[in-house]
This record gives structure tokens, sequence and C-alpha cells, in this order.
């Protein structure tokens, strides 16, 4: 009787006009992953093309445009003309930049969404951007670190402290709800923080002069400094996600069921915001705060792909890359010969993207 039971419950998950012959369903459902996973591999070679290309672009527009044939062959050989002098010491750096800080920004967006379960979390949340700016002025007003290059260590010394500090005032509590303390506490932080730059600035005009072109966020007159220090963080912080993909989805379920199928739920929320902490707080430091990456991207990718946290966190770097490769080309060009900031171009399309994706939000909720 119990094997009769169990024919009687696999031939009613067997798909409609499928034989009854051994192996049919395995093999129906089998291709049909089969089919979704080659689709979305093929969209992120896709993807990696779209931000290499846009990449290529950045390397030939600016305040003097080289040409892309020319672009081409002082990559291949640099042949000490102008042309070659421009793409090797000033644009290369740049758009290497770019690319490594929006890939940051991405894979740090799609990861504070996963550890607290909500598609409008975007990393600033967690006091990084206030940190680094508070630790900027600090060093402008008392240190008088006045180079771009020298805030570079503050502000991310700035960001991971107050990245820990949001993260001990949330964690001595237990795992239920503790996603939303997570934001809270950054909220409330970032507020303070904000405070007491805004007061600095106030009293200090020398301060308040260096600060607002850092604020905004860019990328120009970063050089090779900025790259080399950073790039150690960004990838031990793109490491420990992507190795946190099949963990995050077991999250996304929630801390009661994750933790009945044997997830350490505070050990992986602890491993995310470490993450966090690494991708956003040297982003941060390299480019200044540059907000609406690390939500929009996420946010887009998951209306794309659906919830699979893994395919997410794949998709997000040549997502992030292209996206401030895009705003930092369209800066350079719509007001010649001066450029606009990548940060300000980012966030006149990210507001609206934003306002959208509320109004979507609360229309489904309705």
């Amino acid at each position: 009787m119990l094997k009769n039971r169990r024919v009687h419950h696999a031939v009613d998950h067997i798909p409609d006009g499928a034989h009854l012959h051994r192996g049919n369903a395995p093999r129906i459902r089998g291709k049909g992953q089969h089919n979704r996973c080659r689709a979305r591999l093929a969209g992120l070679v896709l993807a990696c093309a779209v931000a290499a290309i846009l990449a290529f672009v950045s390397l030939g527009v600016g305040a003097r445009s080289v040409p892309l044939a020319e672009v081409w062959r002082v990559l291949i050989h640099h042949d000490g003309s102008p042309g070659a002098v421009i793409v090797w010491q000033l644009r290369l750096p740049r758009t290497a930049l770019a690319v490594m800080v929006g890939s940051a920004l991405a894979v740090a967006g799609v990861v504070m969404q996963a550890i607290t379960r909500n598609p409008l979390a975007e990393p600033g949340l967690v006091g990084v951007n206030a940190g680094a700016s508070f630790a900027v002025v600090v060093s402008i007003s008392v240190f008088h670190i006045t180079r771009i290059t020298g805030y570079l260590y503050s502000s991310f010394v700035g960001a991971v402290l107050a990245a820990v500090l949001v993260h001990a005032l949330t964690s001595r509590s237990g795992a239920a709800g503790q996603h939303t303390r997570l934001v809270l506490a950054g909220t409330a932080l970032s507020a303070s923080l904000a405070a007491c730059t805004g007061t600095l600035t106030m009293f200090d005009t020398q301060a308040f002069d260096s600060y607002r072109f850092w604020v905004v966020g860019s990328l120009e007159n970063r050089g090779t400094t900025a790259l080399v220090a950073i790039a150690p963080f960004i990838a031990v912080g793109a490491l420990i996600a992507l190795v946190l993909g099949p963990a995050f989805n077991a999250l996304a379920l929630g801390d009661e069921k994750g933790a009945a199928l044997g997830l350490r739920v505070a050990r992986v929320r602890a491993a995310g915001f470490l993450a966090i902490m690494l991708l956003c707080g040297a982003a941060t430091a390299a480019a200044g705060p540059i907000g609406f990456v690390g939500l929009v991207v996420p946010h887009v990718l998951r209306l794309m792909l659906g919830p699979d946290l893994r395919w997410l966190l794949a998709f997000a770097p040549p997502g992030g890359a292209a996206l401030l490769l895009a705003g930092d080309i369209v800066g350079r060009v719509i007001a010649p010969p001066g450029e606009i900031e990548a940060g300000i171009v980012i966030s006149f399309v990210g507001a609206p993207v934003l306002l959208w994706l509320v109004a979507r939000r609360k229309a489904v909720h309705a």
C-alpha cells in the first residue's frame, strides 16, 4: 500500500502531456533548467560585453577626444604620442577605477538587500558613506590633508569604523528582527555623523571647500594610487559575497527556516556585513559617496533574473560597472570643455528610478 501511495504521488507531479516511461519527468525538468542556465550565461556574456564596450569608449572620451581607432592602436603599442599618454596615464586608470567601484557598489547592494531582505535597501544604510564623509572632514580640518589621495585611507578607516559600530549595536541582540535593527541603527548613526560633518564644515571654510569636491562622487584625478590601494579590499569582499551566494538564498526564506535548513544565520549575516564593509568602504574611499548604484542595479537585475542571489551576484559586477561607466562618459560630454562628476549624473538617473521603484512597490502591496 505504501508503495502504491508513492507511485500515485509521483504520478500527480508529472507534467501534462508527458509519457509515463522511466526517467521522463526528470529529463523534462532537467532540460528546462539547462535552457534557463544557458540563457542566463548568454546574458552574462552580453552584460560583460556591454561593460567592455563602455570601458573602451571611456578611453577615448574627454576634454580632448581620442578616436577609437587610435585608442586601439595605442593600447596595443604605446608609442609615446600625445594620444598614448592621454589613454595610458589619464583615461585607463580612471576607467579601471570606474569598473572596480561600480562593480563593488553593485555587489554590496545585492548583499545588503540579501541580509536585510529588503529590495529597497542600499549599502549606505549601514553608515559607510556618513563615516567616510566625517573622516574626510576631520582629516582636512584637524590634520590639514589637502590632496585627494590623502583622503583615501582616512575615509576608508571612517567607513569601516562606522560599519563596525552599526554591527556591534545590532549583533548583541537575538537574530529575530536583526535586519530591521541593522537599518535603524545605520540610519541613526548616519544622521549623527552627518550632523557632526555639517558642524565642522560650517565653522571651517577650508574644510568645506575641499570636502565639497569629494562628497559629490568623482573619478577624476584619482590616478593609479587609489586603484592599487582599494583593489585588495574589493577582491576579498567580492570573493566573500560570491561564496555566500547559496547561503543568501537560504537566508531569504527567513531566519527560522534558514536555521532549520542548517544555516548559521548569525555567521552568514556577519560575513555578509564584512563583505559590504570592504566593498562599499573601499569604493567610497576611492571615489566618494556615489549613490544609487547599490540600489538600482540589484533591483533591476532582480526584475530581470528573479530572486536567485547566485545569479544576482554574478550579474552585479558588469551591471554596476556599466552603469558607472555610462554615467562617467555622459558627465564628460554634456558640459564641454568641463565635466559633471559621475556621482551627480548617477543621482540624476537614480532618483527617478528610485521613485518609480517605490511607487511600483506600493502598487504591488496595495
